[in-house]
């Protein structure tokens, strides 16, 4: 099993290019599904969780393939011959439940197993479900799978969602395209991810209105035509590589970077003494000075501040002036990497979904264990800053959301490896 070997090297310089989104192509990739044209997804990261929802769409029968070292996505679903998404691909990635909306819309039913659970918390299906009853589907729970149809096809309605969700906002958007009259989604999530989906369905030909804000309209057409999209910028990996110099000290330009995409946690950067400002090509990140200031966090649905870069900007404020307090409201079990900072050297407190982190002069290297994908990157953020080498195991986490993490991090002058045992 991999490891990554991260020994504290000073302050980072240079360019990071970001890639696509990858909670965006794992949305986009199933609006395959509702078309038999071509679909054509370009800036596409090279990530495992992309290849996993590859191998569930190529299950169902539909073409995908990925083209140009994995950076453009050429999907078609002219041939599906399988309507039964199976629990040993979905248990792999959640998103797998993605494929419910866009085949019950185009063929009237399905059978998708239930994702399982997940290390930072339930996430459950429930939302998505009532969605998709909303709209007259009949669902049954038998051993473990969603069995969902629709005979009569989908009808459009009014859905309020009882709390903002994105991944059940996307389903139902996807599933209201072919609905028969007008679907109007209440409390909808109004991420940028939303936003490229519904700007990629409505290149299609779905008629949407309302992307970005908490209500979404959707008129119901009788088909879709294929189109050629790019991903959006992935901005929790944008995020991520603007806590470097945070961390390390030195000036970064992130390539392809959006303001508008991370608002909130630019302000909440600048309150902690980093300097953000636009350039021609992206973002520049520094810090006003040699230390970072404590601030308070707390995670909240888009615009607010995400709870995808928690971790790493705990990571960032272990060594703060100050004290700092961060609150998790999305997920529950989200401070799992708390106790592998400590092991850094880090003074971090943890009471229910609130983290009380006191800044400390230097963190140590240290074997470290990644219990999730966020986590994973947070201890390497660590690491760069720390005395020593930081030993980071189960990095099988990493490759499923930060595509050549040692290279782009090895460009700014960091001493970063990876290991195979």
């Amino acid at each position: 099993m991999d490891k990554i070997v991260v020994t504290g090297n000073g302050a980072l310089n240079g360019q990071v290019p970001i890639a696509g989104a990858k909670n965006a192509c794992l949305t986009l990739m199933p609006a395959t599904l509702l078309s038999d044209e071509p679909l054509t997804l370009t800036n596409a990261p090279r990530l495992s969780d992309i290849k996993t929802m590859i191998t569930l769409l190529q299950s169902l029968g539909a073409e995908a393939q990925l083209l140009q070292d994995g950076k453009v996505i050429a999907l078609a679903s002219h041939d599906v011959n399988n309507l039964t998404a199976h629990y040993d691909i979905v248990r792999k990635m959640r998103a797998s439940i993605l494929v419910l909306g866009p085949l019950l819309a185009r063929y009237g039913q399905a059978v998708v197993s239930l994702p399982g659970g997940c290390a930072i918390g339930a996430r459950p299906v429930d939302l998505h479900l009532k969605a998709l009853e909303a709209m007259g589907a009949e669902m049954e729970l038998r051993e473990g799978y969603v069995h969902a149809k629709a005979p009569g096809g989908l009808k459009g309605g009014v859905l309020e969602f009882p709390f903002v969700s994105v991944g059940a906002t996307e389903n139902a958007l996807m599933a209201a395209t072919l609905a028969k009259g007008t679907t109007v989604l209440k409390n909808a999530a109004r991420e940028p991810e939303i936003v490229d989906l519904a700007r990629c369905l409505r290149k299609m030909g779905a008629q949407i209105e309302g992307e970005g804000t908490g209500t979404l309209t959707i008129e119901g057409v009788d088909r879709l035509h294929g189109a050629t999209h790019p991903v959006v910028a992935d901005r929790i990996e944008l995020g991520t590589y603007m806590l470097a110099p945070a961390i390390c000290g030195g000036e970064i330009e992130l390539l392809g970077g959006r303001r508008e995409l991370i608002g909130v946690f630019c302000d909440k950067l600048d309150e902690a003494g980093i300097e953000v400002t636009e350039t021609r090509d992206g973002l520049n990140v520094r810090r006003r000075s040699n230390a970072v200031h404590s601030v308070n966090v707390t995670t909240e649905p888009f615009p607010g501040f995400p709870t995808d870069l928690q971790a790493q900007m705990m990571a960032a404020l272990c060594t703060a002036e100050g004290v700092s307090v961060l609150e998790e409201t999305i997920f529950e079990n989200r401070f799992m990497h708390a106790p592998e900072l400590m092991r850094m050297g880090a003074n971090i407190d943890v009471h229910g979904g609130i983290a009380k982190v006191t800044g400390v002069a230097r963190l140590k290297g240290a074997p470290v264990m990644a219990t999730d994908l966020r986590a994973s990157v947070s201890l390497i953020l660590a690491g760069l800053a720390a005395e020593g080498d930081t030993v980071v195991s189960r990095v099988y986490h990493l490759d499923r959301g930060y595509e050549q993490v040692e290279d782009k991090l090895s460009a700014l002058g960091a001493k970063i490896e990876r290991i195979s045992e």
